[in-house]
């Protein structure tokens, strides 16, 4: 029997809420970055690898993290993690070194590594495969929301309070869902995972998705896009908009926050086009290409820096950044249901190291450029490390056209 409205109300809430925290904590260090520097005296390369180490935790736990969504369901694999996510923005509030800001951005991204991958999980088992790409880009709406709220609504509490006094309180924030998503979510196990329960079985999936064709045709392109991304978005946007374009600290956290409303439109439209272009022969995956080669050509324009368009650019960054989602609900169906989580887990692994070597890299090529008397780096900087992170996508297409025209043959 079908769940009902209410029942798939009750699954798709609580996990987007989960992901929700999880945007929120991924791209706020954009706006309380001068803090962090005023406080702690560091530089670009230290803020690169600080907020970076998210990244670098939640990439570790996305192979077992599967194995878990797939063997215990996402209700319990998430909340259980969501736990570690309060404790670490708890150590993140109250520490007073780089050491303990770096430690408590770890246990984040471990806490909220499951946020996405499980509702993905669970969406698969409650919802038709048809309309997983409309589903998935509402959660990827929800994140956008989070997205939004760690721009000028955070700079706006900054004027308030302190980062450590927002921290402190995401921290409760995160346990109230943790215990939502748990006594909130019901269960559900597809029939063929009691088919798969014994470990060696479960590993031997991680083996069939990492050694699929379909797999690696698809995951580069998806991974550098993705990773381009979260790595400007989530850090080094903010500091581009004061430093090259010269915007205030105030008009910047508004600039971030169209760019994350533009994202939300993004996530939420993309999605319902990929389902309705589908119903007419015109593949997903040809919607995501074509969004990911025009997320390219927006980062083309920005690193030229044409600081007259720079709004609109942001926000078509925001927009089209959000197309390399689509390819996730492309890589599900083309895996059994039981081997979802493994697919997706596995996706975001290799997103997620990427996008740790490109937030913290990009710090590292800023550093290589002398500060201005002012404190601001320099644009030459930011020109150079942003091109790193499109030369990565332009090889990731080329390798997509390449694997294609070798399947085809």
């Amino acid at each position: 029997m079908a769940p009902t409205l209410k029942t798939r109300l009750r699954v798709f809430i609580p996990f987007a809420l989960g992901y929700y925290l999880s945007y929120l904590y991924r791209v706020v260090n954009a706006v309380i970055a001068p803090d962090l520097i005023s406080d702690l005296g560091i530089g670009p390369s230290e803020l690169g690898l600080l907020t970076a180490a998210y990244f670098m935790t939640f990439a570790a736990a996305q192979l077992p993290l599967g194995v878990f969504l797939d063997r215990l369901g996402p209700r319990q694999s998430e909340s259980f993690l969501l736990i570690f996510a309060g404790l670490g923005a708890f150590v993140f509030a109250q520490a007073e070194t780089m050491t303990g800001l770096v430690a408590g951005r770890a246990f984040i991204g471990l806490g909220v590594s499951a946020c996405l991958m499980a509702s993905f999980k669970a969406f698969v088992l409650w919802f038709p495969s048809q309309q997983l790409p409309r589903i998935n880009g509402f959660q990827m709406a929800a994140g956008g929301f989070g997205a939004l709220t760690a721009t000028a609504p955070v700079e706006a509490l900054l004027g308030m309070t302190d980062w450590r006094s927002i921290f402190t309180g995401l921290a409760v924030t995160t346990l109230a869902v943790g215990a939502v998503l748990f006594w909130v979510v019901p269960e559900r196990q597809p029939e063929e995972v009691q088919t798969g329960n014994r470990l060696r079985e479960q590993l031997q999936g991680i083996i069939r998705v990492f050694s699929s064709a379909t797999f690696w045709r698809i995951a580069p392109l998806t991974t550098m896009s993705q990773a381009a991304f979260l790595a400007i978005q989530g850090l080094w946007a903010g500091p581009w908009l004061r430093d090259v374009a010269q915007m205030a600290r105030a008009d910047a956290a508004r600039a971030l926050l169209w760019v994350a409303v533009a994202m939300i439109c993004g996530f939420i439209l993309w999605g319902t086009v990929a389902e309705r272009l589908s119903r007419v022969g015109i593949k997903p995956i040809v919607v995501a290409v074509t969004g990911m080669t025009i997320f390219m050509a927006i980062q083309a324009f920005i690193i030229l820096g044409l600081t007259t368009w720079t709004l609109a650019l942001w926000v078509l960054f925001g927009f089209f950044g959000t197309t390399g989602i689509i390819p996730y609900a492309v890589l599900s169906q083309s895996f059994p249901a039981y081997l979802s989580g493994r697919v997706n887990t596995g996706v975001n692994l290799l997103v997620f190291l990427t996008a740790f070597a490109g937030q913290w890299g990009i710090g590292a090529v800023i550093n290589r450029w002398p500060k201005s008397p002012g404190g601001a780096y320099a644009p030459p900087g930011y020109q150079a490390g942003f091109t790193m992170m499109l030369a990565l996508q332009a090889m990731g297409l080329l390798w997509f056209i390449i694997a294609g025209i070798r399947a085809h043959r």
